[in-house]
């Protein structure tokens, strides 16, 4: 949905704000948030002195475990909600500018969309939040895009829940945003649907588009995102390249065909593994990788399986949550 629909530019001024391609999409220092409760002394602190910075064009997950802090943020770095502490820059600006809040498509976790309407409605009305020009075309090439093509003439009451989300990212592609930012984008959509979404993700990201991505869904945020902030406690414990998070080194997980002998390969490098044929092998880079290999070819060994030797992203989670406590 439109991350714009308060605060609209004033009449005959831009709409669009220019987006700093050289600045982060999100950057953001000692943020801190406190709720506080009437007839309650101090407060809850949802987020504390946390630091983040989101580079422009990349494809960044944040997870954590409930009560984390993760929606609280989102609702910082979109202007819903005002820090107590800290600084927040959103696409080179600040949240509450309504130029840099029209750059931004938010899908919440928590959708609402109006049941007596049609999704064409829905969508144009959207972009006119946006201050964009009338397209007539655009919602059919919306929904066609997210797979409700055909539903285009549907009350959206009578969605189901994974149309209702497609609708929804839908609605966050108006304009073609500069930032998208998703929370459970994938939320009641079946195996297929969630394929589909991905490769929309994907061609987003080609296109220059930056992907702020929240899920429960850790397999999912493997698929799509390069990066990735662990959250833990209102603070970043772990941030980085997703690769560098889960492998924790340059080990690389070989298989060999049976007949390969075990002390050449020894010889070779290799690290006999748990499993009958498994071996690890430690590599720096490409070339040092392909190095070894032959080594090993060379003692007649024959690869049949190659892979990163390295935690998925569930494990990486919880060893650093449990570290953080």
């Amino acid at each position: 949905m439109s991350a714009s629909s308060r605060n609209r530019p004033p009449p005959g001024s831009s709409t669009f704000a220019t987006v700093n391609s050289q600045a982060p999409a999100i950057e953001v220092r000692g943020l801190r948030k406190t709720y506080h409760r009437a007839f309650r002394k101090g407060g809850s602190e949802a987020l504390r002195g946390m630091d983040l910075t989101v580079p422009h064009g990349s494809a960044f997950g944040l997870i954590g475990p409930n009560g984390a802090g993760k929606t609280t943020f989102i609702k910082s770095i979109l202007g819903i909600v005002q820090p107590t502490e800290g600084t927040v820059r959103v696409l080179g600006g600040t949240p509450e500018d309504p130029r840099i809040r029209a750059r931004i498509g938010y899908l919440p976790e928590r959708l609402h969309l109006p049941g007596t309407w049609t999704a064409p409605a829905f969508l144009a009305t959207v972009a006119r939040l946006k201050g964009l020009p009338a397209d007539r075309a655009m919602p059919q090439r919306l929904l066609e895009r997210v797979g409700l093509g055909d539903a285009v003439g549907r009350r959206i009451g009578g969605y189901s829940k994974g149309m209702r989300q497609r609708l929804g990212l839908a609605a966050a592609l108006v304009g073609e945003p500069a930032l998208l930012v998703l929370d459970e984008p994938t939320d009641g959509i079946d195996p297929m649907g969630r394929m589909e979404v991905r490769r929309i993700l994907q061609e987003e990201v080609q296109r220059g588009t930056t992907l702020f991505l929240n899920s429960h869904l850790l397999a999912e945020t493997e698929r799509v995102c390069d990066r990735v902030a662990i959250l833990a406690g209102g603070r970043v414990v772990r941030e980085g390249r997703l690769e560098d998070l889960a492998r924790g080194g340059a080990r690389w997980l070989v298989r060999f065909a049976p007949g390969a002998s075990a002390e050449a390969l020894a010889e070779a490098g290799f690290h006999r593994g748990g499993a009958e044929g498994q071996y690890h092998v430690e590599a720096e880079d490409p070339a040092a990788l392909n190095v070894a290999l032959d080594r090993a070819r060379a003692a007649g060994a024959l690869m049949v399986e190659l892979r990163r030797d390295g935690a998925d992203l569930e494990s990486v989670l919880m060893g650093t949550v449990e570290a953080a406590a």
